[in-house]
């Protein structure tokens, strides 16, 4: 199993992008996929994640201005980021779930003031 993010970038304050991560491999249908962060200087943190019924889940510091979806045909997790903060500077890793823990190789985001 491989997982490929993409999407990182520049932005000033207020933008937006979007991520994306691809699995490819041994896939199995309807896993849970998510996103974690990790910030210069700080733990990686949980940032969201959609299960395989579309569940879904954010951290408090990112409810309202980021949203996870997918694409299971494409064994594809996105992450729109919308009002973006300097806080959110951070390297994003997307995992997933299935029968182990998987992780994608990171993407940075950096959001200038």
């Amino acid at each position: 199993v491989q997982l490929q993010a993409s999407g990182g970038g520049l932005v000033q304050a207020g933008g937006s992008l979007r991520l994306s991560c691809a699995a490819s491999g041994s896939i199995l249908s309807f896993k849970t996929m998510g996103w974690y962060r990790q910030a210069p200087g700080k733990q990686r943190e949980f940032v969201a994640f959609i299960t395989g019924t579309e569940g879904t889940n954010y951290a408090d510091s990112v409810k309202g201005r980021f949203t996870i979806s997918r694409d299971n045909a494409k064994n594809t997790v996105y992450l729109q980021m919308s009002s973006l903060k300097p806080e959110d500077t951070a390297v994003y890793y997307c995992y997933l779930m299935q029968r182990g823990l998987y992780w994608g190789q990171g993407t940075l985001v950096t959001v200038s003031s």
